[in-house]
C-alpha cells in the first residue's frame, strides 16, 4: 500500500484539508489508473487507515451528514516525506512508487531534491557497473537466447542511468517549481487549495 499511502498524504497535504471524494478525484485526474495500481476503493481506505494510525485527522462535517474532512498530522507530515524520498532515492521499488514520488516531486526544496536525486544516481551507477562485470562472465555459459536476458537489463540498466542524470540535471538547472521558492508554491502545504479551486469554479 505504500504508493497509495504515499499518493493520499500528498494529495492531503496539498490541499491543507479535504475530502475522500476530492482526493479520488485528484488522483483519477492525475492518470493514476494507468501508472499505479490504485483502485478508488483503496483510496477511501487508505484514508481511513491513516487516520486510524493517527497520520491524518479526521473531522466529521456537522452540515454534511456522511462527509469526513482530513488533514495530515505532524506525524503524517514526517510520514510523507519519508516515503517520499524513500520512492525517489531507492531505485529497487516498484515503478508505481517511483511515478508517485516523480508526481510529488515539488513538496522537496530544490536542495533537497537534487540530493536525493545524486543518492538515486549514484546506486543505479554502481548496480549498473556490478551488472556490467557479471554478465560479461555468466552470459557466455548462457544459450544464445537466454543472453537476451543479460542484454535487457544491461539496457535498462543504461536508461536508468540517463533517465535519472536527466531528470537531476533539470532540477539542478531550475526546472520545475520547488518548494519554498514563491509564496503559494505547489509543493507547500495548503497550496492547492488557492492554486486549484479557482480553475474548477
Amino acid at each position: 500500500m505504500s504508493a497509495t499511502r504515499l499518493l493520499v498524504l500528498g494529495v492531503v497535504r496539498g490541499f491543507g484539508r479535504t475530502h475522500g471524494y476530492r482526493v479520488r478525484a485528484e488522483l483519477l485526474s492525475w492518470g493514476i489508473d494507468d501508472w499505479a495500481n490504485v483502485k478508488p476503493g483503496s483510496i477511501y481506505h487508505a484514508l481511513r487507515q491513516l487516520a486510524k494510525a493517527g497520520l491524518l485527522e479526521a473531522s466529521e462535517i456537522a452540515d454534511w451528514p456522511g462527509r469526513v474532512d482530513y488533514s495530515l498530522t505532524p506525524e503524517g507530515d514526517k510520514e510523507f516525506f519519508r516515503l517520499l524520498v524513500d520512492a525517489l532515492e531507492r531505485p529497487e521499488h516498484r515503478a508505481d512508487m517511483l511515478s508517485a514520488g516523480l508526481a510529488l516531486l515539488p513538496a522537496l526544496t530544490r536542495d533537497r531534491a537534487v540530493s536525493v536525486l545524486s543518492t538515486r544516481l549514484a546506486v543505479l551507477e554502481t548496480q549498473r557497473a556490478v551488472l556490467r562485470e557479471s554478465s560479461a562472465v555468466d552470459a557466455e555459459a548462457l544459450p544464445p537466447h537466454l543472453r537476451e536476458l543479460w542484454t535487457m537489463r544491461a539496457r535498462y540498466a543504461d536508461l536508468s542511468v540517463e533517465w535519472t542524470r536527466d531528470l537531476l540535471e533539470r532540477v539542478t538547472s531550475g526546472e520545475y517549481e520547488m518548494a519554498g521558492e514563491h509564496e503559494g508554491t505547489f509543493g507547500m502545504p495548503g497550496a492547492w487549495r488557492s492554486l486549484i479551486e479557482p480553475l474548477v469554479h
